[in-house]
């Protein structure tokens, strides 16, 4: 005997709003700068690290994409991001050779901009 349940679709676009698709592009523009260079520096540990931060930016965007859990998604997502900027500061400056600001360069500007960015949706959406 068959039952039909009623069943949400798989994506669930419909309910995302601007500001939504502000903090999907800046995930996504982080995504892509995290993968981009854990390829060129993979197989090492750190290689390997950016390409799973930039995973992880991308399974946020599913999640959210598939409407699991939306308010868990936003707060793991202000820690995730945080903690990315976090790294990034005292793996290259505190604890390295560069100097803040002026050795930031092209990539890591535009990655900072759009992981604040993220962050500021992301509180947005939890306040909600």
């Amino acid at each position: 005997m068959a039952t039909t349940k009623s069943q949400r679709p798989a994506v669930d676009i419909g309910s995302l709003n601007g500001l939504h698709w502000v903090g999907i592009v800046a995930a996504l523009v982080s995504a892509a700068v995290h993968l981009f260079l854990g390829v060129r520096m993979f197989p090492s540990p750190m290689g390997i690290s950016f390409v799973l931060a930039g995973l992880g930016f991308v399974g946020g965007v599913t999640l959210l994409a598939i409407d699991y859990r939306r308010r868990t998604v936003y707060a793991v997502g202000i820690a995730f991001t945080l903690v990315q900027i976090v790294l990034w500061y005292v793996i290259n400056f505190a604890g390295g050779t560069k100097s803040f600001p002026a050795d930031v360069g092209t990539l890591g500007g535009v990655d900072k901009v759009a992981q604040v960015v993220l962050i500021l949706v992301l509180v947005a959406l939890l306040r909600r």
